[in-house]
């Protein structure tokens, strides 16, 4: 039983990071440019906010290399990932609003707490049931979608074409087994600053 459980969580790392690699655009945005509907220009400045964004959260320390991960969207950024305090929390907050061209900063960067296998290994095969419903929903466009779990809860971003769009990678979320909660940071294509060149 143990042995199959390993065998599973391995296969849904290895399909994790497949999937991280597909969705990468010619600006390494990890949205696709061809299913962008940002203009060029935003693709552009959202490239830069993001290139700065991280090289200043890795001087403040190196290991956030590994522990913090940012997304830019039309200026608006998007943290997730653990710190080992509050203060550290709250540090990373002030570097994301003091980057130039930042709209919003949404945090969901968590307290780390005692490192836990199997809540770990449950966590990565939401993550890869979920990401994997995405690619298979024809009315999605699953590259314009970052994913992360934490305990149970799916934090998604990105951008959805159409609000039924947006409805429906929700309520994939929800359908995922053990899934507790779905906290969506979803924009729609309407509500982006340009929405044509």
């Amino acid at each position: 039983m143990k042995i199959k459980f390993v065998i599973i969580i391995l296969i849904g790392i290895i399909l994790s990071g497949c999937a991280g690699v597909g969705s990468k655009g010619f600006f390494g945005t990890g949205v696709s440019v061809a299913l962008d509907p940002r203009t060029l220009g935003t693709q552009i400045d959202d490239s830069i906010m993001q290139k700065s964004l991280t090289a200043r959260i890795l001087s403040k320390d190196k290991k956030y290399f590994l522990t913090i991960k940012s997304k830019v969207i039309d200026g608006k950024i998007f943290l997730t990932g653990k710190v080992n305090s509050p203060e550290e929390k709250l540090q990373i907050t002030k570097i994301a609003w003091e980057t130039r061209g930042t709209r919003s900063v949404r945090n969901d960067i968590k307290i780390k707490e005692e490192f836990n296998f199997q809540q770990s290994a449950k966590d990565v095969l939401i993550t890869t049931q979920f990401r994997t419903a995405l690619i298979v929903n024809k009315n999605i466009k699953a590259t314009n979608y970052q994913i992360d779990t934490y305990k149970k809860k799916i934090y998604v971003y990105g951008i959805a074409l159409t609000s039924e769009e947006k409805d429906l990678v929700i309520s994939e979320a929800s359908e995922i087994l053990d899934v507790e909660n779905v906290i969506a940071s979803i924009i729609l294509v309407e509500d982006l600053r340009i929405q044509r060149d």
